[in-house]
């Protein structure tokens, strides 16, 4: 507590100096506060635990102004260590705030961590949860909005009001339990249900006649999701930070980890209609139904609930396809995005990523390249930082798939500041993927069946593919994404579905350069955590 209150005092004395600074700055300080506990809630029916931030469930919105500073300070008071991740934040120069086991000592119970970071150059839809453990399936999960500067139009008119709806599978299992069926080498049970916003029924409520953005996050362990609202289209204007073409659709896929931004206009009869999520590529659908209320309408919803396409992954691909970057729209910065040719820019190299599913000493493991990884007692970040030798190893993963069987090792993937890489997702598995890359938006720029080869790049978009930080991959398929690797640091590349990362399905790219400036990464936070052979010494 004496650490809260100095920190508390701290972040006053900051509020007094920076003050003016923050009248006359394009870039203002947010302060918050926020604590982690247990609670009791009974979201399937079921009185089970769940994780709350401030007392709520989900956790509190983020909103803020791209480049806005977030001064956030975290306490913990669960019975064990827990970290936060910026689901999408960019963290620009800034790794040592991106809230995962490779990059940060996790916070002890009843002690707190200040975390300062910045969504620079960004605006969109995007989430933060818990990155230890199997925190996530008990809650701590919530929605990050970032908007626009004043001074930079978005192009579209201005909605009549915004909904963020997070959206996710959900067991009744406690995340321990969960952890523990794991541990043992066994797959986690099918979920026992989907949630919005937490709740199986909630009522979004609008004027007829208006335009409402509808805000959407798959914030589930494992399962996509088709969204759709009864006799309503819904025109995509943003997914993951990038201004894509309007295109209306009737209903939407959204796989783990993604998020993404559509404007619905109330323009039926004034009456309640059904707002529906259900799982994907499933045997057993699940659904959950929230309700959209006309402010004029005196009719319950009734009819059919609107079903979900009967096309499967080649339907999904194919609408994948279509979600294209509006190059004539300003995005954070006041310029064009289309001022940035991805596609005329030489690949510095390829590299291509296997997903695999072994067994490992008689128990369930996940691999990347035949490599599962396994956190080691000192993040990686603070190894490097301090030159602590027999942490980890830059050749402890190949850049392409190998034939050997797979093993665990704490791995780690050497690049150079300022490479433009491309990267192969290629799951042979018959099981559907997600990727995601912290630090990061890339070019999704290809999808496609069966084994990938060079010459499929001819099929690539490599004119107006959206930037996104998630990509899926579909079952015996490939994803092809370009990276620009302009943010030096320590970043982690995982599966999105939260028991494959558990697992082994994730591992660290430490993007380098032996120059050493501020320009390129910032010092080492003086709040630092110190845990393992970074706090006992080496």
């Amino acid at each position: 507590m004496e650490m809260t209150r100095l920190l508390h005092l701290i972040c006053g004395i900051l509020v007094l100096l920076l003050r003016f600074s923050v009248v006359k700055a394009d870039d203002p300080y947010r302060f918050f506060t926020w604590t982690v506990t247990y609670g009791t809630i009974a979201p399937l029916g079921v009185p089970q635990q769940v994780i709350l931030i401030n007392g709520q469930f989900p956790g509190p919105r983020l909103d803020c102004v791209t480049n806005d500073n977030i001064v956030l300070n975290l306490i913990n008071k669960l019975d064990e260590p827990f970290l936060l991740t910026w689901n999408g934040i960019k963290q620009r120069k800034n790794s040592w705030q991106d809230g995962v086991l490779g990059t940060n000592c996790p916070i002890p119970p009843n002690k707190n961590y200040t975390y300062i970071f910045q969504p620079k150059d960004q605006i969109g839809s995007y989430t933060y949860f818990p990155s230890t453990a199997m925190h996530r399936a008990s809650g701590g999960f919530g929605a990050i909005n970032v908007y626009s500067r004043s001074v930079i139009p978005i192009p579209y008119p201005t909605p009549a009001g915004e909904f963020t709806l997070l959206i996710g599978d959900w067991h009744k299992t406690n995340h321990k339990t969960l952890q523990r069926t794991l541990d043992s080498g066994r797959a986690l049970p099918f979920p026992d249900g989907i949630l919005i916003n937490g709740q199986i029924h909630t009522t979004f409520s609008g004027d007829q006649g208006k335009t409402y953005k509808f805000r959407i996050s798959n914030v589930g362990l494992s399962t996509s999701f088709n969204f759709r609202i009864q006799g309503h289209k819904m025109k995509v204007v943003e997914v993951e930070g990038s201004h894509v073409m309007q295109n209306v659709y009737d209903s939407i896929d959204v796989h783990v980890g993604q998020s993404l931004a559509v404007l619905v206009t109330l323009d039926q009869a004034p009456k309640d209609y059904y707002i529906v999520a259900s799982t994907r590529f499933t045997r057993r659908v699940l659904t959950s139904t929230a309700v959209l209320h006309y402010s004029n309408s005196h009719t319950p919803v009734s009819g059919p609930v609107p079903a979900a396409p009967r096309l499967q992954f080649h339907w999904s691909m194919q609408q994948a396809r279509t979600f294209r970057w509006n190059l004539t729209a300003n995005a954070a910065r006041p310029n064009p995005q289309g001022s940035y040719h991805y596609g005329r820019i030489t690949r510095s190299r390829t590299i291509v990523l296997s997903n695999s599913a072994p067994l490992i000493n008689g128990k369930q493991r996940y691999a990347v390249n035949s490599v599962s990884y396994i956190n080691p007692d000192t993040p990686l970040k603070l190894a490097d930082y301090f030159n602590i030798p027999g942490v980890f190893s830059t050749n402890s993963i190949e850049s392409t798939p190998t034939l050997g069987s797979a093993h665990i090792a704490t791995s780690l993937m050497p690049a150079s500041l300022h490479e433009f890489i491309e990267v192969i997702f290629q799951n042979d598995e018959n099981t559907m993927q997600a990727w995601h890359l912290d630090g990061y938006d890339f070019w999704v720029v290809g999808f496609g069946s069966g084994k990938w080869s060079s010459a499929r790049r001819r099929s690539y978009n490599l004119v107006d593919a959206p930037t996104r930080h998630t990509t899926q991959v579909y079952p015996k398929s490939w994803t092809a994404i370009l990276v620009s690797l302009d943010n030096q640091g320590m970043w982690n590349l995982r599966s999105s579905m939260w028991s494959r990362q558990y697992l082994g399905q994730q591992f660290y790219l430490k993007v380098w350069t032996p120059v050493k400036s501020l320009a390129n990464e910032y010092n080492i936070p003086s709040n630092v955590l110190l845990c393992g052979r970074a706090k006992r010494g080496f």
